[in-house]
């Protein structure tokens, strides 16, 4: 059955393509558009059944507000998504938009056909696989990116940390030890376990370390 559409990606190789594939099957495609800005004023005016929208970036904050504007304007009409394998956050952000499908860039057309024809009928159009890999990320999320601060900062007692906040606003040991009132041979003993428990070699390299990972800012000051 015909399916009047548009095919929006800001690749317009892929969205000419994609729509030359569909027109191949039977398919009324109104336009093949690729623009930066103003997919949903484009979608809005020409009015399709269902709409094709490509993203390279499907969790990225603010990629599905034409979407949004879609549906709020124009609730006839069915938007499916075509993006990359998506983190749960992704397919959650289309659905949560309005979409009615999601669709991975490497489906075969057919699978991009069945899933206009299910969401033009008001179904939602999303491989089950693609579900079922999107429910297990989320039931047994990957581990976060490393926090290399919060990991040197668990590797310090918290006289080392102060000293590495001394270290870092440029205290030598007598200042150290005058501060910290303890003796310039106690306070230059904190010194080398920090740099050894740090990994570096010289009072700067520490100071750069701690700057770099955030480390000091979580912290804060020596507080006298």
């Amino acid at each position: 059955m015909s399916v009047r559409l548009m095919v929006v990606d800001d690749h317009r190789l892929l969205a000419e393509a994609l729509a030359s594939a569909l027109k191949l099957r039977g398919h009324r495609v109104l336009a093949a558009a690729a623009p930066s800005g103003g997919a949903a004023e484009l979608v809005i005016s020409r009015a399709p059944e269902v709409c094709l929208l490509g993203t390279a970036t499907p969790a990225e904050p603010g990629v599905f507000d034409p979407v949004v504007r879609i549906k709020r304007e124009k609730p006839q009409i069915a938007v499916v998504v075509l993006g990359p394998v998506p983190s749960p956050r992704g397919i959650a952000s289309a659905f949560a938009a309005g979409a009615s499908g999601y669709v991975r860039h490497d489906e075969r057309i057919e699978g991009v056909e069945r899933a206009m024809v299910k969401a033009r009928a008001g179904e939602a159009a999303v491989a089950p696989q693609l579900l079922s890999q999107s429910f297990a990320e989320l039931l047994n999320p990957a581990a976060e990116p490393d926090d290399e601060g919060a990991r040197l900062l668990q590797m310090l007692t918290p006289r080392e940390v102060e000293v590495l906040v001394r270290v870092a606003e440029g205290e030598d040991t007598r200042l150290i030890a005058a501060g910290m009132r303890i003796a310039p041979s106690t306070a230059r003993t904190h010194v080398q376990r920090v740099l050894m428990k740090l990994g570096v070699g010289s009072r700067l390299e520490a100071a750069a370390l701690a700057a770099r990972t955030g480390l000091l800012d979580r912290v804060g000051g020596t507080g006298g």
